[in-house]
């Protein structure tokens, strides 16, 4: 019975580390958008127009970050190191700290650590 559990337990664990990567690259992909124009001219000729668009999914774009998380630089859109934050309306960075832009959030951020301290949203705009 023990060995049925450790065997099914493994199994798992196996089968989650296969599916998620596989799940997250579905969630990735662009989607493609037909628009469709249809014209009749003055002699009742049709023309058909086609474009194709492709769309980035922004659903998974934004994140909110918080006091206390480690912060992950891959899941931070237009990030980019703050060097002046008293043009943004920020107060200098505490020694060991730096601010760091994740769409319109200004991020405080523990250089070794990468613990945040401080989140500001909507202050970069």
């Amino acid at each position: 019975m023990k060995s049925f559990l450790i065997k099914l337990a493994t199994g798992a664990m196996i089968t989650a580390t296969v599916l998620s990567p596989l799940a997250e690259a579905q969630a990735a992909q662009p989607r493609r958008v037909v628009h469709e124009t249809v014209r009749e001219g003055p002699r009742g000729n049709v023309s058909v127009h086609r474009t194709t668009v492709v769309r980035k999914d922004y659903r998974n774009d934004y994140r909110s970050w918080r006091k206390g998380e480690r912060f992950d630089r891959r899941y931070a859109s237009g990030y980019t190191v703050i060097n002046n934050p008293r043009a943004y309306r920020l107060y200098n960075a505490p020694r060991g700290y730096h601010w760091v832009r994740s769409g319109n959030d200004a991020v405080l951020v523990a250089i070794a650590s990468g613990i945040i301290g401080a989140v500001i949203g909507n202050a970069l705009r």
